[in-house]
């Protein structure tokens, strides 16, 4: 039996001056059909309270290939269309997956190089 890692994306999507309204707009279009997507756990669209022109798009989903047929369902398209029209200014996209607290130590032990010491309990 295969073991489901949950995993998330978030899309920071900034728009063209004065279309942030239009994004935002077109954005909200993918809110539902996203979350009655096969294993999306949530799904948001957020609007920048500091810059009027940045959106972020996140997504939990219960596995990479649930997260990866997303990718690769119709709904996607309109990344590809925001940018055809010139709506889109910039578009910075990374995907995340679930660590434990071993694992994130571990990682951090080895970027510094230095041991991983545990507190006595």
């Amino acid at each position: 039996m295969s073991t489901h890692i949950p995993v998330s994306h978030m899309a920071f999507v900034r728009a063209r001056a004065g279309r942030s309204t239009e994004l935002g707009a077109r954005l909200s279009s993918l809110i539902e059909p996203s979350r009655q997507a096969t294993g999306c756990l949530q799904f948001a669209l957020q609007h920048s309270q500091c810059d009027a022109d940045l959106w972020l798009v996140s997504g939990f989903w219960s596995s990479q290939q649930a997260m990866t047929d997303y990718f690769c369902s119709p709904a996607m398209a309109i990344f590809a269309e925001l940018v055809q029209d010139l709506v889109v200014n910039s578009l910075d996209f990374h995907t995340f997956s679930d660590v434990s607290a071993a694992q994130a130590e571990g990682e951090y032990a080895q970027l510094n190089g230095a041991p991983v010491h545990q507190l006595a309990s």
